[in-house]
């Protein structure tokens, strides 16, 4: 069978590090994006014939652009497509600098939106293809202190979730990836605090806070055993449009859903009645 071409954005550590290393272990090649051209040509160095390593800071659209068009010119496709690339933040809504939400916003979303939209026209060609979208279990259900994130992540949620209708009739699959806590740098040097603290969310936001700084290291996910899972969705034959992955992203995911329920349950009445008689 032939070689299936990954790319994907973040590989330097975490998830993105040990899916990269999942697909190459596989049998397929993968192409994987680094912000920094030292970790790009070590990366090269080891993984020659097997892997290849790019420069791309995915906020940069320009960058975007040329990486993939470098990318199909010299592999001629892409199959898998993973936007793994992006930050945490935690701090509450009133917290947060306009300046901070942007930054999130750029990595977690546009930068996920530009790769999308620069590999399309290739996998509209060729009819094929699978995107994968690190999203996160809190990319379904917000949490205080948590929510210029969880808003990053709803964003990229909605947009895939309309995309895979869209391109589902042209051949190409799209899947939704939401990690619960997994043991990668994403709570320690990978994550951001809002500058600015108000005591008045302490209990809130600041719980939030303290608790991130605690999980460090400690996170109930296998980054390696997450890698599998995303290879398991790609090679099957009908891969659901949403992945939690994780114990807590399932009970997350699965209170979300009950509270919705439960609103439904006690307002139903009223909101089927908002409209002309």
């Amino acid at each position: 069978m032939e070689k299936r071409i990954w790319f994907i954005t973040g590989v330097s550590s975490g998830l993105g590090n040990a899916l990269i290393r999942a697909v190459v272990q596989s049998g397929d090649f993968a192409i994987g994006t680094f912000r920094k051209q030292e970790q790009v040509d070590a990366f090269n160095q080891s993984h020659a014939g097997k892997a290849f390593a790019i420069k791309m800071d995915v906020t940069n659209f320009d960058e975007v652009n040329k990486g993939i068009d470098a990318i199909v010119e010299k592999f001629g496709k892409i199959d898998v497509v993973v936007n793994n690339a992006g930050f945490g933040f935690a701090g509450s809504i009133e917290e947060a600098s306009i300046e901070e939400i942007r930054n999130v916003f750029e990595a977690n979303f546009f930068g996920a939106l530009q790769v999308t939209q620069a590999v399309l026209p290739t996998l509209r060609k060729q009819k094929s293809g699978h995107i994968i979208q690190i999203s996160s279990h809190g990319g379904f259900k917000a949490m205080a202190g948590f929510g210029v994130y969880n808003a990053s992540k709803f964003a990229l949620e909605g947009m895939s979730e309309a995309l895979a209708g869209e391109v589902g009739p042209l051949g190409i699959r799209l899947t939704i990836v939401e990690p619960g806590p997994f043991r990668t740098k994403f709570a320690g040097e990978g994550f951001t605090l809002a500058q600015r603290k108000i005591d008045d969310y302490q209990l809130t936001a600041g719980v939030f806070r303290e608790r991130i700084k605690g999980v460090d290291g400690k996170q109930e996910g296998d980054p390696h055993k997450a890698a599998q899972a995303i290879i398991q969705v790609v090679n099957t034959e009908n891969p659901p449009l949403r992945l939690p992955l994780g114990k807590i992203a399932l009970a997350t995911i699965s209170s979300k859903l009950a509270h919705v329920q439960k609103d439904l349950d006690a307002w139903g009445e009223v909101a089927a009645n908002a409209v002309f008689l």
